[in-house]
């Protein structure tokens, strides 16, 4: 089948196993997931600490290559310290008698849920009419390979799944300059710090899967990088050089300023900017803590894409459209229904554009260099408003900048 080859550009970073066109969970992975979803009076996971116990059993059932792929060294202690001692008795026997049987039934499913995935990937519904040929399967989006991956939600909470339960190989994701996907760094920072930012990002995954569980979302979300090519080609719009804007006459398209207000809370279908770690996501799954990872927060499912997306260049963008917000705050005090409006690929209409800032660049930033990198990087945000692949957001350009 034509789509085996996206999955196997991405089958070494992923748990499950390939034989005979067919993909499947290890028998004993297969026995562990089924005594979890037959409760904790079955599988006698019912603490943190014997949750942890139960992860590096299945992890040792994928036969991973454990001195390369050492789990946080205080990650059993992190697991312990939020599921026995952050978690009220109530909360903790809800997780354990109702959440955890259904996310393992979520990862049992897996297997199924990306043979489905391959199947209607490369035909994607545009406007009204299927657009054959386009790859959307998933797949690594490498350095200077533009391309988009189409998931749904149902698919995206499975794979997050696999990063609660720390499952995805760690060997090789560094060399192919891979971001961090387990969350296992998450718990162990916790412990080691006691830091109640830490404790608040995991209530928001927490919650979010409770809500999915609750509800499963049925849409659709999509992951591009965007590339400007660095040679001249006469099909596409290349890296423009000093000489284009210098002199340049186009105007500058419409904008609005709001001086207060939170990005995420804007009702507007808007075009929201995150100058974001060169890796997407930067340290969400680590200590970090400022407007990228809080937004990857409360909207989890970006998190996906830290599993497939390589570290963006200077001349690449990624373009993440339909994510579902599920937090009020990341300061996690509720819940919070997204009711945004819904494009006809299943999307809502929440679209975020990701551009690595400079780092500690001080006065370097206003170099011609630097100058001419980011003002690159704001021509694809406006490049991409053409975009077949955007569907009812040509109304108005508003543009909202959340960064360091």
């Amino acid at each position: 089948m034509e789509y085996r080859e996206d999955l196997r550009s991405v089958l070494p970073y992923l748990p499950v196993v390939l034989r005979a066109s067919s993909l499947f969970w290890p028998s004993p992975v297969v026995e562990a997931l089924k005594a979890l979803l037959n409760g904790p009076d079955h599988s006698k996971v019912d603490s943190g600490e014997v949750l942890f116990l139960a992860i590096s059993d299945i992890r040792n059932s994928l036969n991973l290559n454990i001195s390369s792929d050492r789990l946080a060294s205080s990650a059993a202690d992190g697991y312990a310290l939020f599921f026995d001692d952050l978690m009220s008795r109530a909360e903790a026997k809800k997780w354990f008698g109702e959440v955890m049987p259904a996310l393992a039934n979520l990862l049992l499913r897996l297997p199924s849920l990306l043979e489905i995935h391959y199947k209607n990937a490369d035909g994607v519904l545009i406007n009204g009419g299927r657009r054959d040929g386009v790859k959307t399967g998933l797949r690594l989006l490498e350095p200077q390979e533009p391309g988009i991956v189409f998931l749904s939600q149902e698919l995206i909470g499975a794979l997050l799944a696999c990063s609660f339960f720390c499952l995805f190989p760690i060997t090789n994701r560094g060399a192919k300059h891979l971001p961090t996907i387990n969350f296992d760094h998450l718990f162990a920072r916790l412990y080691e710090s006691d830091d109640e930012k830490l404790e608040n990002k995991i209530k928001c995954i927490i919650h979010y899967f409770e809500r999915i569980f609750s509800c499963m979302p049925v849409g659709n979300i999509s992951f591009e990088r965007k590339v400007l090519p660095l040679e001249h080609h006469p099909l596409c719009v290349s890296y423009p050089r000093i000489n284009f804007w210098s002199k340049s006459v186009i105007p500058l398209c419409r904008f609005e300023v709001y001086n207060s207000g939170l990005i995420e809370d804007h009702s507007s279908e808007a075009l929201e900017v995150d100058f974001a770690n060169k890796f997407i996501g930067g340290g969400a799954l680590h200590r970090g803590c400022v407007q990228e990872e809080i937004r990857f927060m409360i909207n989890p499912e970006l998190i996906a894409g830290m599993l497939f997306l390589t570290r963006m260049e200077d001349n690449e963008a990624i373009e993440i459209m339909g994510t579902e917000r599920f937090a009020s705050s990341f300061r996690f005090c509720g819940d919070f229904v997204d009711k945004r409006d819904v494009d006809s690929l299943g999307r809502r209409k929440t679209r975020i554009i990701a551009i690595d800032a400079l780092c500690s660049a001080g006065k370097r930033q206003y170099e011609h260099e630097c100058i001419l990198r980011d003002a690159n990087r704001n021509r694809m945000q406006q490049e991409a408003e053409d975009h077949f692949w955007v569907d009812g957001l040509r109304s108005k350009v508003s543009i909202f900048i959340f960064g360091d």
